[in-house]
């Protein structure tokens, strides 16, 4: 079905660095292959919305400028990695649209400060990937501008929000993207494109240039092959921002560990979860196998409970709505964003202006977040939501107690056909197992563990650790990468031979 330009894309970080250190390529032949590898073969998933050759050969340069002067080792920890960047991150002079005709043609002033960082620690921007209309959503559907595909099964959807970012990765193009993760986000699209995905610690990483959806959920994280990859993006990444007074000044290496295995280590798990409705059994079964395979590593598995967490969509869909109703109230067509013309007042016009520019989705969630705020509701439901968090972060404080990392479904299923869920409601199940973290603000992620034994389809296990403990669910990730080898390229994106 492909035809590969490049091998480059297919390298990870530890490989791109061994290459440009000892000059069998530069990071501009580099760049340039991946470029070519992109427009070749991106058309069969459409994970970019934007391509940005000018910035990344830009950025290539000053890569290999610093190499000629032997100074490699001070050009970053992501020195001519290419990487990118999911449309809600705004890098200054390229569009950041939010897959939303509310946005086209917007171009960003700014750059987020995830973003400079990873360009501060000489990364390569390559451009902006697809995702679901202002992250509203499980499947990248709703996009604008057209879903992309699942690399390992086009007829079937990558996941959301950030599926883009996840395809990416999945096919092969870029070693390393980021994306968000509000409900599940990264997560749920880690597992149905078989790629690591890290949703951090809330306050790990900075969110100011990112495009809010829920300010009290919102997460950056990366997707990425291999632990390791993860571990040094989340290295550039993280720590304190004065620009954002969420972000927390906690810097971590996250790679110290990887290898320590998890000989000793209490690692819970949630029989409930196993039981769940809608849990399909080849995912049950993957997950009892993890299991089995942790405590022969040498970890100790102990059964915990979270109680509260099947309040936690109930929860989520009060919460969620109401701080996206309140963030996208700055969409007016007047300052910014799709302006309707022929209006004669200001009312008609940013009604319309609002009616054409959001998509279903989108006009959903505002409808609805506007009731739930709206007088005599609000004590109703916004309140007791409020209640719920906080149960659930006690449910999590209480397991922390006992164990050092819980292990979990990430996803209830395999990834699904386009057009198969239709109701909203069955798709905000999607997430039925991540939602809950979000709500506490624990770090989270997804990493793979094979395939489904009925659907040959990517499974990921979520590993769940204590807030600022990110580098816990990292070791143990590590050590199941051993156990199951690291992400592959999804087989029709697969290099035809290790040589041009």
């Amino acid at each position: 079905m492909m035809s590969v330009s490049s091998s480059f894309a297919h390298m990870g970080i530890a490989e791109i660095h061994a290459g440009l250190a000892n000059k069998e390529f530069s990071a501009k032949e580099l760049t340039t292959s991946v470029l070519s590898n992109i427009e070749e073969n991106d058309k069969d998933i459409h994970s970019f919305l934007e391509v940005t050759p000018d910035l990344a050969m830009a950025s290539a340069e000053v890569v290999d400028a610093r190499i000629a002067k032997g100074e490699f080792e001070q050009a970053g920890i992501l020195a001519g990695i290419p990487i990118g960047y999911k449309d809600n991150m705004n890098l200054i002079g390229t569009h950041t649209t939010c897959s939303s005709n509310m946005l086209e043609g917007y171009v960003s002033p700014y750059t987020a400060t995830c973003v400079q960082r990873t360009i501060d620690a000489g990364a390569i921007p390559i451009g902006k990937l697809n995702m679901d209309e202002f992250a509203f959503g499980s499947s990248t559907e709703t996009s604008a501008f057209g879903p992309t595909l699942n690399p390992w099964d086009t007829q079937r959807v990558p996941g959301g929000s950030s599926g883009g970012s996840a395809a990416a990765v999945a096919a092969g193009l870029v070693p390393v993207t980021l994306g968000s993760d509000t409900g599940g986000s990264i997560r749920q699209p880690a597992s149905f494109c078989g790629v690591i995905g890290v949703k951090p610690t809330y306050g790990m990483v900075s969110r100011y240039g990112i495009v809010a959806f829920g300010s009290s959920l919102d997460q950056v994280g990366p997707f990425s092959r291999n632990v390791h990859d993860a571990a040094v993006c989340l290295n550039a990444i993280s720590g304190h921002d004065p620009l954002d007074c969420t972000s927390q000044d906690i810097k971590t290496d996250f790679t110290v560990g990887l290898d320590r295995g998890v000989e000793g280590m209490r690692i819970g798990y949630v029989p409930a979860f196993l039981e769940a409705q809608g849990l399909t059994p080849e995912v049950r079964r993957k997950i009892e196998e993890v299991i089995d395979k942790l405590r022969e590593a040498g970890a100790e598995l102990v059964e915990i409970e979270l109680p509260n967490a099947k309040a936690a969509i109930s929860a989520y869909y009060v919460l969620g709505p109401c701080e996206a109703f309140s963030n996208l109230a700055r969409f007016d067509s007047v300052r910014y964003g799709f302006c309707d013309p022929g209006h004669a007042d200001m009312g008609g016009q940013y009604e319309a202006s609002r009616a054409k520019g959001f998509g279903d989705e989108a006009r959903r969630r505002i409808m609805l977040g506007s009731y739930l705020l709206s007088s005599g509701v609000y004590d109703t439901y916004y309140y007791p939501a409020q209640q719920v968090r906080t149960l659930i972060t006690e449910d999590y404080l209480r397991a922390y107690e006992k164990v050092d990392c819980i292990i979990a479904p990430c996803a209830p299923r395999t990834a699904f056909k386009f057009g198969e869920i239709a109701d909203p409601t069955q798709m905000y199940l999607a997430d039925m197992f991540t939602i809950s973290i979000n709500i506490a603000g624990n770090g989270g992620m997804s990493v793979p563990i094979g395939l489904g034994d009925e659907t040959g389809l990517p499974i990921g296990a979520q590993l769940i650790c204590p807030a600022f403990k990110d580098e816990t669910m990292l070791r143990v990730a590590a050590a199941l990468e051993r156990i199951y080898g690291p992400a592959e390229v999804a087989p029709a994106f697969a290099l035809n031979s290790d040589k041009e």
